[in-house]
């Protein structure tokens, strides 16, 4: 038998069994060791949001296991949005610009159901600035109170009617350059901006929803008296390997909408 691979790519063959085993204390099944290996090519932007990922052939190839193993882990990643499958074309990392998944993160509804019928949502960004993070920033962030963030205040209107506000906290670092004048430029989602711009894809996301009543401040941006129920959405977004990259809190007004999610 060979000798084991020095490739850290590599999963290692366990002596003496011909089975791959994971390296180091906890034992992994081999198609997870082979989706780790592939996220961390995601994660290096080896493979671009929207390009290919090589074919299961290739990669069984690369990783020296059978095709099966491969098309497993690739089963997982797709099952957790992070590469699309096209019938006849192959396997493609996920992008937040392609239309049916621009909604992904945005669960409110028109009480209708038709989403399509309102249009996309008019952007209105009414501050970007560096500040230093207070400590439940930081502490959402994994960053240190005091480390530079970015926050941005905007708007969402849906014919018309302010519907949702939200301030989002991001690392200043990953997102270096980003203005007010940007944002309000880019015609895409902000998700899709992260990923073409700063190279920062959004994967998963955690929230906390809780009923509040809108101060005045908000209520003046939402068109809506003080007091007036609202919506409180807290979010924490997560790029690969669970690195939080956002804080996002958002007060939504539901007289003609509703939060709707699905469960499965």
């Amino acid at each position: 038998m060979p000798p084991p691979s020095n490739d850290p790519e590599l999963p290692v063959e366990a002596p003496g069994s011909g089975a791959l085993a994971a390296s180091g204390p906890a034992f992994s099944p081999l198609y997870q060791q082979i989706k780790g290996l592939i996220l961390q090519s995601l994660q290096a932007r080896e493979w671009k949001p929207g390009s290919a990922i090589p074919s299961e052939m290739d990669l069984a190839a690369r990783y020296r296991v059978s095709q099966g193993t491969v098309r497993k882990a690739i089963d997982e990643l797709a099952a957790d949005n992070l590469v699309v499958r096209r019938q006849g074309k192959g396997t493609f990392v996920a992008t937040h610009a392609e239309q049916h998944v621009q909604y992904r993160f945005l669960k409110l509804t028109p009480d209708n159901g038709d989403r399509a019928s309102e249009g996309p949502a008019e952007r209105r960004i009414v501050d970007c600035r560096r500040q230093r993070a207070g400590a439940d920033v930081a502490r959402a962030l994994g960053l240190r109170a005091g480390d530079a963030v970015l926050q941005v205040r905007r708007v969402l209107a849906f014919v018309g009617v302010p519907t949702i506000l939200e301030d989002l906290w991001l690392p200043a670092g990953p997102f270096k350059g980003l203005t007010a004048e940007r944002l309000a430029e880019y015609h895409g989602t902000m998700y899709a901006l992260f990923e073409v711009e700063f190279g920062v894809r959004m994967v998963r996301a955690e929230e906390r929803i809780r009923a509040v009543a809108a101060d005045a401040a908000q209520g003046a941006l939402l068109g809506v008296t003080a007091g007036t129920p609202l919506l409180s959405v807290e979010r924490i977004a997560h790029t690969y390997n669970d690195v939080p990259m956002e804080l996002r809190r958002g007060l939504y007004r539901t007289d003609t909408h509703h939060y709707r999610n699905e469960l499965s």
